[in-house]
């Protein structure tokens, strides 16, 4: 009678433990396994979308279950790699509906285009302006009247960090 190794029929069928579908078992540190449990019972960073628009206006009827689900990294974070995030300051930019205190969501393999918003390396000083690009110049344009753009001579040195890809606040 043989011994050890597969034997047929042998196990539980794949797709029928705790999880509903194949597992495979790895090595993690020790140090993450409760993060990482945590991590597959929350079923990921995935939360339910409402499929019903909620109005800001007059009340409406909505649908007691989600459309979908919601995977806030696959939505907030195109790459992985090149995004970081910073906090906003001050107010130049409330016009583009970006406030102190809120999270910038950047990406840094974004090539910057004439009108995104971008952080800006100008003098070893950060800023958060609009890009505007023209034949003449190139200028960092703020969102609120009470600040002045900034046009870029040609003699300075400007570096674009990343692309604001989101702006997140807490209420």
């Amino acid at each position: 009678m043989p011994r050890g190794g597969r034997r047929k029929g042998a196990g539980r069928p794949k797709g029928t433990g705790k999880f509903g579908v194949p597992t495979k078992a790895i090595r993690v540190p020790e140090a993450m396994v409760d993060q990482i449990i945590n991590f597959i019972h929350r079923k990921g960073d995935i939360y339910p979308l409402y499929g019903n628009m909620v109005p800001a206006g007059f009340p409406a009827v909505t649908e007691g279950a989600p459309a979908e689900m919601l995977d806030l990294n696959a939505w907030l974070i195109q790459n992985p790699a090149s995004t970081f995030f910073v906090r906003a300051t001050g107010d130049s930019m409330i016009g583009a509906g970006i406030f102190a205190d809120d999270v910038l969501v950047v990406d840094k393999s974004v090539e910057p285009q004439n009108g995104d918003i971008v952080i800006a390396v100008l003098n070893n000083e950060f800023t958060v302006k609009r890009l505007e690009k023209t034949d003449t110049h190139v200028e960092l344009k703020s969102e609120n009247p009470d600040y002045p753009s900034i046009i870029i001579p040609e003699d300075t040195e400007l570096q674009i960090w990343g692309v604001v890809k989101h702006s997140l606040r807490t209420m």
